[in-house]
């Protein structure tokens, strides 16, 4: 599995997309993304992590820089979303991350 991060709007998706010459069709298929918000409202982040690393593409929207939420929900959702970025990158094979369209590779190596 390939893990992709960044911050929101940075290119992540139409990175996946060029680099794997896949339409919209094959991203559905084979890639899931936003996945910080499938953590706020998980009990389980591991069997969450588990499902997920099944995709061949899992992307996911950094959201643990800047202020500190005041409402105590928010902080929750953004630990969580944190700690399943954490499990998914143990699980993958390759980390990049996408800032301004750029992509870094953290961990393995681009390609599949």
């Amino acid at each position: 599995m390939v893990f992709v991060t960044g911050p929101l709007y940075s290119g992540k998706k139409a990175f996946v997309k060029e680099w794997l010459q896949w339409d919209e069709e094959a991203m559905r298929e084979n890639a899931v993304w936003d996945v910080q918000d499938l953590a706020a409202d998980c009990d389980d982040l591991i069997t969450l992590a588990e499902t997920l690393s099944k995709k061949q593409v899992v992307i996911a929207t950094e959201i643990g820089g800047g202020i500190v939420p005041a409402d105590a929900k928010d902080r929750a959702s953004r630990e969580a979303a944190g700690r399943l970025a954490c499990l998914l990158t143990k699980k993958a094979d390759t980390v990049i991350r996408v800032f301004c369209g750029i992509p870094t590779v953290l961990k393995g190596e681009e390609r599949l």
